[in-house]
């Protein structure tokens, strides 16, 4: 699980459709939506199979065409206005791609044939690999994801944050992105919550040096610099879905428990008390 490029040449489908679903908050793991798709090895997967698939984890897949570029992107752009993460079939129908998030005319797509995945498009260039030509004009499809579920925990993968995951020093964020999400998901409440909160930045600010500080003293071997990346990283994806913290002591109770089993097995650790 996680942002990472996909293993063969016709898995793109079930990577497709599982981006689209890490963009709405809810986690599939790419072998398990592979299981109801089931694509081909020859023939990749077709949208009936991907719609039967997004339709096991509760949304709905439809298929919509449109003759006409201008036409094309409006409708684009409305859904992604909804925060509906689009699929649309590229590059001669031989490829799915996710769009999750545009700005003007640069859009954010997750491609699992880019090494880095997160790519910033602009719409010219979009444009041509999604359209379509045959005998009786041009077309583009495009696949909306919607979910028949309430949905509180959107990712917004703007265009600054999708360059962050894509430069190098972020790369394990990327490859580990489900793992953050669901301890999050665990640890936070949804951004509509209506308890007192503080966003997770906040609670960062109150307490991350002293975690840092604690932890390097105990497990000397993990440095500060990379106990503080650690935490930027949890608190890039608590902001890319606005996740809140209610009970503080909790969490920070939570979030020391995770770092220390990172320090753990990133390090390892000797016998304590009389362990073996």
């Amino acid at each position: 699980m996680g942002i990472y490029k996909q293993p063969n040449d016709w898995s793109c489908g079930p990577f497709a459709l599982k981006h689209a679903l890490v963009a709405l908050g809810e986690l599939a793991d790419e072998k398990a939506i592979s299981q109801i798709a089931t694509p081909h090895w020859w023939s990749g997967t077709s949208e009936v199979r991907l719609a039967k698939a997004a339709n096991h984890f509760g949304c709905e897949l439809p298929r919509i065409r449109r003759r006409d570029s201008k036409y094309a992107r409006k409708s684009l752009d409305n859904y992604l206005r909804q925060h509906i993460p689009v699929i649309l079939c590229v590059d001669n129908w031989q490829h799915w791609i996710t769009v999750v998030a545009n700005s003007r005319s640069r859009y954010v797509v997750l491609d699992s044939n880019d090494n880095a995945v997160l790519a910033v498009t602009d719409w010219t260039k979009l444009q041509k690999r999604w359209r379509y030509s045959e005998a009786s004009g041009d077309f583009f499809d495009l696949l909306p994801v919607r979910p028949q579920f309430t949905t509180f925990t959107r990712a917004n993968f703007s265009i600054e944050r999708a360059l962050f995951l894509r430069r190098p020093e972020n790369r394990l964020l990327a490859l580990h992105w489900d793992q953050y999400l669901e301890d999050l998901l665990e640890i936070c409440d949804k951004p509509t919550s209506r308890k007192p909160a503080l966003t997770f930045n906040r609670f960062i600010r109150r307490h991350g040096e002293t975690i840092v500080e604690r932890l390097a003293y105990w497990h000397g071997d993990v440095t500060k610099h990379q106990v503080r990346k650690i935490i930027k990283n949890f608190s890039f994806v608590a902001n890319t879905y606005g996740l809140l913290v209610t009970d503080e002591n909790q969490a920070l109770v939570d979030i020391n428990i995770l770092i220390a089993f990172w320090a753990a097995s990133s390090r390892g650790i000797e016998s304590l008390y009389g362990s073996k």
